[in-house]
């Protein structure tokens, strides 16, 4: 058996063919891969957020810089498993691109889109309880919102679907 047909033995099992029939991805595996891109997105969200905040930035390039972070700390876990597997720099972006970037995008939409209609969660300070309230709950939401995002994409062999491949 070759390399690349093993790896796609290894694609099926996970469930992109699995139980729900051609093309369906189950619950939890949407599930998994929501809390992947959540965990990137929140390193990338709380540092842009602190860093913003202490150093008296207003809101707008606070904001603009947790979101960049939140992209390239997702794209960063998701490249640091490829390139594990023993791909190159290159390939490995292309697949972090690919995996991600539309559950990053929706996860930055809700979460940012929380913060932003939360009353006065865009002027809470690091001390405030509202700031760490309201940046648990939008993307405890962004969590919810984007799972079935991700179950779809799955399902269709896009999204985390291409980085499975690279998992042994």
């Amino acid at each position: 058996m070759d390399h690349d047909h093993a790896l796609h033995e290894h694609h099926g099992a996970h469930g992109t063919q699995g139980a729900h029939g051609s093309g369906g991805a189950s619950w939890a595996m949407a599930a998994q891969a929501t809390l992947h891109c959540l965990t990137g997105c929140a390193v990338g969200e709380v540092l842009g957020m602190v860093v913003g905040t202490a150093l008296g930035w207003g809101n707008l390039p606070t904001t603009l810089l947790a979101i960049v972070l939140a992209f390239f700390f997702g794209y960063s876990l998701t490249m640091r498993g490829v390139l594990r597997a023993g791909v190159d720099l290159r390939t490995a972006l292309r697949v972090a691109l690919a995996a991600d970037t539309l559950s990053i995008a929706v996860m930055e939409l809700i979460d940012n889109g929380t913060i932003l209609v939360w009353p006065a969660a865009t002027d809470a300070q690091l001390g405030d309880a509202l700031f760490w309230i309201s940046l648990a709950v939008s993307l405890a939401i962004a969590f919810v919102v984007t799972t079935p995002v991700n179950k779809w994409t799955i399902g269709r062999g896009r999204g985390h679907a291409v980085v499975h491949r690279y998992h042994h």
